[in-house]
């Protein structure tokens, strides 16, 4: 008879469990962003490449797990190149995650980035772009959206 009752109990815990992941699941909150150094990768005749290195903080009590991340980098107010990470990143709940991207640039965006360096020892960035997560609740697509200043010292 032990047995038997063992059972239903087993039941309800993993019932009371997958109600809490729902409840938290429900509360989804937006994974926040911020653009923490770059880092200067190679340079040709056209252009040239740079990393990207984010802080990512994920405010879920739950792991998000990411399948697709794009993003536009603008320096000074002017575009200056796009990446895009397309292997799966994984975000620990309440947690936050170092994030690296490569993007390539053109020479034609690099004048305004250079006068912030001279005037303002800063270059002042925005990003825009989107994440695919994998939640509990299934794919959310997620618009991303940031800006500040990232200092020189960050880029040598």
């Amino acid at each position: 008879m032990r047995h038997v009752a063992t059972v239903p109990l087993s039941i309800a815990v993993v019932f009371m469990a997958s109600c809490a992941t729902l409840r938290n699941a429900l509360n989804f909150q937006e994974p926040q962003i911020q653009l923490q150094e770059i880092n200067i990768t190679g340079m040709g005749l056209t252009g040239g490449t740079l990393d990207l290195a984010f802080d990512v903080y994920n405010p879920n009590d739950y792991r998000l797990r990411s399948t697709r991340l794009e993003v536009a980098l603008d320096l000074e107010g002017k575009h200056f190149g796009d990446a895009l990470i397309d292997r799966p990143l994984d975000l620990s709940p309440t947690n936050h995650s170092r994030v690296v991207m490569p993007v390539r640039f053109e020479w034609a965006g690099v004048g305004a980035a250079a006068r912030g360096l001279l005037t303002r020892q800063a270059l002042q960035y925005g990003i825009t772009g989107a994440v695919l997560l994998d939640t509990p609740l299934g794919d959310k697509r997620v618009q991303l959206r940031g800006s500040g200043d990232v200092p020189l010292k960050k880029l040598f």
